[in-house]
């Protein structure tokens, strides 16, 4: 008997949703250059989860992302998630253009499966959450793609510790050297193009000013974690400096990794935070 009821939850389920895997937004297409839709049965003009995974730049895929699609359906929204091609394959230039045309992709077709392209919250996790962070902050990214700042309703980057890129990249670097233990082979000095030029221009900070249309962040991060929550805490006061709205909630008792899983979960504490402030980017 409960095979069978939870057989037709999952039927259900599967009726009460549409999925598309796999297409391409690039022509030409790479095998990384392709993305995945979420949209509920009979989605029409719903907002739209730009959503970024997480690896290092090096690794992950657009399949991991747990619970998020089925919670953001439930909420009325239409759940992208996004391959890009990786590190040492490209450059970091390269990745972030990738991420960009994907949105752009977004931008001119996701009606086509029941989306609102003027209504879209960017977000991601580790690697992702740079990258969220980045194509929030730095217009020239999206503009490349034909896109403003104006279809932004948010952004949630998770877990990140890469919003300055020079102090993280000081931070480990005097860890090592004070400890006396040798350095990093390809750490975040190599990773984001090893001049301190190239190492601004990749951190969302550099980019934010006043007037330029960023959109309200909330920003998640392992409260126990010394390096994301000081990462989390700067990016944050940045933001609000120059008037941009924004949440930074420290989640206790968890993990990078865990953050990022449990969102989604009745009771989870970030993912009320995460509730609270799509609730509040949806009245705008």
């Amino acid at each position: 008997m409960k095979t069978s009821i939870a057989l037709m939850l999952l039927l259900s389920v599967a009726q009460a949703q549409n999925i598309k895997r796999d297409i391409p937004y690039a022509e030409p297409a790479n095998a990384r250059q392709n993305l995945d839709i979420f949209a509920p049965a009979g989605a029409k003009n719903l907002p739209v989860v730009f959503w970024i995974h997480g690896g290092g730049w090096q690794q992950g895929d657009k399949t991991d992302v747990k619970l998020k699609p089925q919670w953001f359906m439930d909420r009325g929204f239409v759940f992208v998630s996004i391959n890009y091609r990786l590190l040492p394959e490209v450059d970091m230039g390269t990745l972030t253009r990738d991420v960009a045309k994907a949105f752009g992709w977004v931008n001119k077709h996701i009606a086509e499966y029941g989306g609102d392209p003027k209504r879209v919250l960017v977000g991601g996790h580790s690697a992702g959450a740079q990258l969220a962070a980045i194509i929030c902050t730095d217009d020239r990214y999206l503009k490349a793609e034909g896109v403003s700042f104006d279809v932004l309703i948010g952004c949630v980057p998770v877990d990140g510790d890469t919003y300055d890129v020079p102090a993280i990249i000081e931070t480990a670097e005097t860890r090592l050297r004070v400890h006396h233990l040798p350095p990093r082979v390809n750490g975040h000095r190599e990773k984001f193009g090893s001049t301190p030029e190239k190492h601004k221009d990749f951190s969302a900070v550099t980019h934010i000013t006043k007037g330029k249309g960023i959109p309200p962040f909330l920003i998640l991060h392992v409260a126990a974690h010394p390096d994301t929550t000081a990462q989390a805490q700067h990016l944050g006061a940045v933001l609000k400096e120059a008037g941009v709205s924004t949440k930074i909630f420290g989640a206790k008792d968890t993990s990078h990794v865990k953050l990022n899983n449990d969102l989604g979960l009745p009771d989870d504490p970030a993912t009320k935070a995460l509730s609270d402030f799509v609730s509040a980017a949806l009245k705008k």
